[in-house]
């Protein structure tokens, strides 16, 4: 589900292959500088290559061209959410023109800059997170995609208990990290107890708390 509008000068669709319509900021330019989006992985470039690609080819489809007509800061987390801060602290002092990023840096982001555009690729709930005031009317600086993960969590449990009449016990694992994950554990579990299942909840911190059995 797309959110939010932002009223800028020009729109690019399209974010992984998906589309949404966002904004480049239209705020002053050094001469000869290029727009410049900042694009905040929250993994590895390798992981996200099939994304990128999609990514850079939309654009040069709607006539803007890495390197050319605009310029990509990219910037790693790897998979360190304690990067997140430091990255959109970084993009605010280039004065990028708009920041591509998921759900799990976005609070990050978003408190980093309440004048800098914020598009979400991806999000599992920016309602539920305190991303925006509504889907239909989002305000601030934030426009994205939402996947309401939260919503699906409990209906998956009630189709789950429907063909598996069985099904007693559940177990959550969540990356307590990850706030579209705490949010859908919290459906999960409130579906669960309707449902009478008991429940073991699982929390995740780091690596280290999933071990091999």
């Amino acid at each position: 589900m797309q959110f939010g509008h932002l009223r800028r000068r020009e729109f690019i669709s399209l974010v992984s292959g998906t589309a949404v319509a966002w904004p480049l900021a239209a705020r002053a330019q050094h001469p000869g500088k290029l727009p410049t989006i900042g694009f905040l992985g929250t993994t590895d470039p390798s992981t996200m290559r099939p994304w990128i690609t999609a990514f850079v080819e939309r654009l040069r489809d709607l006539g803007w061209i890495e390197d050319r007509t605009i310029a990509i800061a990219y910037r790693w987390a790897e998979g360190h959410p304690e990067r997140y801060a430091e990255i959109a602290a970084e993009f605010v002092r280039l004065n990028v023109n708009v920041i591509v990023t998921t759900g799990p840096a976005a609070p990050q982001a978003k408190k980093a800059t309440s004048v800098i555009p914020i598009v979400l690729a991806l999000s599992g709930d920016p309602v539920g997170a305190g991303l925006v005031a509504s889907l239909a009317q989002p305000g601030g600086n934030i426009t994205g995609l939402s996947m309401q993960w939260p919503d699906t969590a409990g209906k998956r449990l009630e189709l789950l208990r429907e063909v598996v009449p069985s099904f007693r016990r559940l177990a959550i694992m969540v990356n307590v990290g990850f706030p579209d994950a705490v949010l859908e554990a919290s459906e999960a579990k409130a579906v669960a107890r309707s449902l009478g299942l008991e429940i073991a909840r699982l929390e995740i911190r780091r690596a280290g708390d999933i071990v091999s059995r």
